[in-house]
């Protein structure tokens, strides 16, 4: 009696036990656990800190005009410069990342 290993696959083989699932999950398709996927995340954050950096200027040019508490407009420049930081922080290690990638031998 001769096996045809051809037409065996390892998830046949899980399925046959209950151990893989017909439909993959959130998780193996690239999504988040909050049901987003990295890029909208990314995006998302991107958008979050242009909002803050645009926030910082609406109230320093309404602190120089004498309408917006002082106390506000330095919580909201140091704000700015935090997500500023961050930002950059996040790029260098995206960067890093893929110089060593390009590093890594074929």
């Amino acid at each position: 009696m001769a096996i045809d290993l051809k037409a065996f696959s390892p998830l046949q083989a899980l399925k046959g036990i209950g151990l893989a699932t017909a439909a993959p999950t959130a998780a193996a398709a690239g999504a988040m656990p909050g049901g987003k996927d990295f890029l909208s995340m990314v995006k998302d954050a991107a958008q979050e800190a242009v909002k803050s950096g645009q926030k910082a200027e609406a109230l320093s040019v309404a602190g120089v005009a004498g309408q917006a508490d002082l106390l506000d407009v330095v919580r909201a420049v140091g704000n700015a410069e935090f997500t500023l930081q961050t930002v950059v922080a996040v790029r260098d290690k995206l960067v890093n990342a893929y110089q060593e990638l390009l590093r890594m031998p074929i």
